[in-house]
């Protein structure tokens, strides 16, 4: 990375905007969860890379006690700034690879957005010991659709042309295909939900600077890629407001050995 910041690390200047501005999941998701593959609120959940806390709060709100595992101590103390007082949320300055939880404590691991920064081989082992048995791990994103419409298909020229880092942090997003064969013969099913942002012109602002790509204030290429931002929400806008459209990916399952 051009920035020479680790997975662990690149995000710690941009929590404001992470907080504000980034996506949380539609609750189908939930649903799906729970209607396809039995999990209860009373399934104790492990959110490994849990960031800023937006799926630990998901699963808080349908019931569940959540431990949120994540090294970077910025967005760990965002997450606990916003959830720390509910009853059934716990944090700890864990990695993916290493949560530092108990065997067989948990029944089901949660790896959302983050999930593209872990080392998969190992994650996976510690996924499979954090488990109890009839656990699950489900393994989920926000994907930015990069066409369907003008805004999006501008978008996505913007980040191209001014976010250097962003092809290299795309490309490490997994496939169907590696994600079939990460979860291998335990893979129990996946689903596609939909999923949208409306935003106003601020709004959008924070959202391209929580991206870990976009260059920062300070950066010479910072001016140029705000400036084509507003351009593009000028002529883009309907009321006031672009369409941030995402398909929200899930797979769910326990992954073999």
């Amino acid at each position: 990375m051009t920035d020479g910041l680790a997975p662990t690390t690149r995000f710690t200047g941009r929590v404001a905007d992470y907080v504000r501005h980034r996506p949380g999941y539609p609750p189908a998701l939930l649903r799906w969860l729970r209607d396809e593959h039995g999990v209860a609120p009373d399934w104790p959940v492990a959110d490994i890379g849990a960031g800023t806390g937006i799926s630990a709060r998901m699963f808080l709100e349908a019931g569940h006690a959540v431990v949120a595992v994540e090294p970077n101590p910025a967005m760990r103390q965002a997450a606990i700034a916003a959830l720390g007082g509910h009853p059934r949320f716990a944090a700890v300055d864990g990695r993916a690879e290493a949560t530092h939880l108990p065997d067989a404590s948990v029944a089901l691991v949660s790896a959302a957005q983050a999930f593209h920064w872990f080392d998969r081989r190992t994650v996976k082992a510690e996924s499979r010991r954090i488990l109890r048995p009839g656990g699950l791990v489900a393994v989920y994103w926000n994907f930015r659709r990069t066409s369907g419409s003008p805004f999006l298909e501008g978008y996505e020229r913007l980040l191209r042309e001014h976010a250097p880092e962003y092809a290299q942090v795309a490309g490490r997003y997994p496939d169907e295909a590696a994600m079939a064969r990460w979860f291998g013969a335990g893979l129990r099913g996946m689903a596609t939900f939909p999923n949208t942002q409306r935003l106003d012109l601020d709004a959008l602002r924070g959202r391209l600077l929580s991206s870990s790509y976009a260059p920062r204030a300070g950066d010479p290429r910072h001016g140029p890629m705000m400036e084509a931002l507003e351009a593009l929400f000028a002529s883009t806008a309907v009321d006031g407001r672009v369409d941030f459209d995402y398909d929200t990916r899930i797979h769910v399952g326990v992954p073999d050995g």
